[in-house]
């Protein structure tokens, strides 16, 4: 993907969000002055969930020796809404997303980026917007009704700081303070002590919206990414040595010997379960569809979503950053399109494998940014803005549009940037209501208070 100018905050704040968390420390302290991500000061454990060959490290409450039964107990319960959040890192750009082509203000705000009325196709909510070329996958989705589009979604007063910004996304709330996601909460009223799959983060630490106080939730990076390593052991010498240690998994009368035979058995069980989920094997994860063949681990993160779904497991909540660098300050065009491309294809490939698989009646997605971007350009790039541009994907989705556009003559703030017409905090109320089946209130503080848009079909 082509590479763009970070401001020093974005960059900073993704080294600090994913250093610690990735040595096992759970999420780092922060910068004095910004608010502490929810979950700050959680650890990790690893846990093997053997029955259904998955490497977790859990995050919250509970006996790791419970978790196995618990996973199997909600898998065999009925089938559960899945609400999947997908993170645009940066702050993506609205007014390229879509953008109102023939609006002599936006040419006017941008002589540069401003995208002819040609580039992409026409969005048929709204005759003044059109859709980012990248974003034609999304653009096919929504002319199938599956795709609501949010085109300024924000909240009153913003905050440009991508670290503030994306925390009020992730706590669902304007609060510095508040130390659980909002996720994370739904799952401390709804969920259960003994299955961490219900709260799942698709990447190496912990994601914030999920931060949880009562229950317990998981990371786990992809199916394919649990491996068995010995000391300079490998390939079929490892195959063999497994299979000849696997059978010590027998009772033994040494309790020292017993618990490492137990966990040799397991970790051998765990490695032929995961064989078609390997990322060299012939099957991968038997998906009906193909996936963007890119050099991300984004596709194939969703590809092992659906799979994990398909097999039944006890999935609620999942979030998940999407590829792309949007703090895109300077050399916007290329890393925008790059970003938007591989986003886009994978987010169709992924609702089309749900609907050969039987599963897009279950899943609902949210796609979002802490922010847009400033209505005018500075040279090759555009600054923080308030109003982003958000999209909620699925069978179940409304598909019409949430908010207005407000336009660039009136929906522009003193600052430049584009107003909001909807608050993610009413969003987050809806889909906890409409999709999700939980009282809002529980969750979002001073829900009442939140217009709730109709977003479920």
């Amino acid at each position: 993907m082509a590479s763009c100018h970070h401001c020093d905050e974005f960059s900073r704040i993704s080294f600090l969000r994913r250093g610690a968390a990735e040595a096992g420390r759970g999420l780092p302290a922060i910068e004095p002055g910004m608010p502490q991500p929810a979950g700050t000061g959680l650890d990790r454990r690893s846990f093997v969930a053997g029955a259904f060959g998955l490497a977790l490290s859990v995050y919250g409450l509970g006996k790791l020796g419970l978790f196995e039964e618990g996973i199997a107990q909600a898998a065999s319960g009925p089938a559960q809404p899945v609400l999947v959040s997908v993170f645009l890192p940066g702050g993506a750009d609205s007014l390229s997303m879509l953008y109102p082509a023939l609006d002599p203000t936006y040419h006017k705000l941008r002589p540069t980026l401003a995208l002819p009325e040609s580039a992409g196709p026409a969005f048929s909510e709204d005759s003044r917007l059109h859709w980012h070329p990248s974003l034609q996958p999304l653009a096919t989705l929504h002319a199938e009704g599956k795709v609501s589009v949010l085109p300024a979604v924000g909240y009153t007063h913003p905050d440009q700081s991508h670290f503030t910004s994306r925390h009020f996304w992730e706590v669902g709330a304007t609060n510095a303070r508040l130390a659980s996601g909002w996720m994370g909460r739904y799952l401390d009223h709804h969920g259960v002590k003994d299955n961490p799959l219900q709260g799942l983060s698709l990447d190496y630490q912990l994601q914030p919206s999920l931060a949880s106080l009562k229950v317990p939730v998981a990371s786990l990076a992809a199916p394919d990414e649990y491996t068995f390593g010995a000391p300079g052991v490998w390939g079929e010498v490892e195959h063999r040595m497994l299979q000849t240690l696997a059978p010590l998994g027998a009772h033994r009368p040494d309790p020292f010997l017993n618990q490492a035979a137990k966990t040799t058995a397991q970790s051998d069980r765990l490695r032929r379960q995961l064989a078609p989920f390997a990322a060299d094997s012939d099957h991968g994860y038997g998906s009906p569809v193909a996936y963007p063949e890119v050099n991300d681990s984004f596709p194939r993160q969703l590809s092992g979503l659906a799979a994990m779904l398909a097999a039944k497991l006890p999935l609620r909540c999942v979030a998940i950053t999407a590829p792309g660098e949007y703090d895109t300050h300077s050399d916007q065009p290329q890393a925008l399109a790059d970003g938007l491309d591989v986003t886009a294809r994978s987010l169709l490939a992924f609702q089309r494998d749900l609907e050969a698989r039987g599963l897009a009646d279950r899943v609902l997605t949210l796609v979002w940014s802490e922010f847009g971007r400033r209505g005018e350009e500075n040279g090759s790039g555009t600054d923080h803005g308030a109003a982003g541009t958000a999209f909620l994907i699925g069978k179940r989705a409304r598909g019409k549009m949430v908010g207005e556009f407000p336009g660039l003559t009136s929906g522009l703030d003193n600052d430049g940037n584009l107003r909001p017409t909807s608050d993610f905090r009413g969003v987050y109320c809806s889909l906890l209501e409409q999709w999700l089946g939980a009282d809002a209130s529980a969750v979002i503080p001073g829900a009442r208070s939140f217009s709730r848009p109709k977003l479920v079909s």
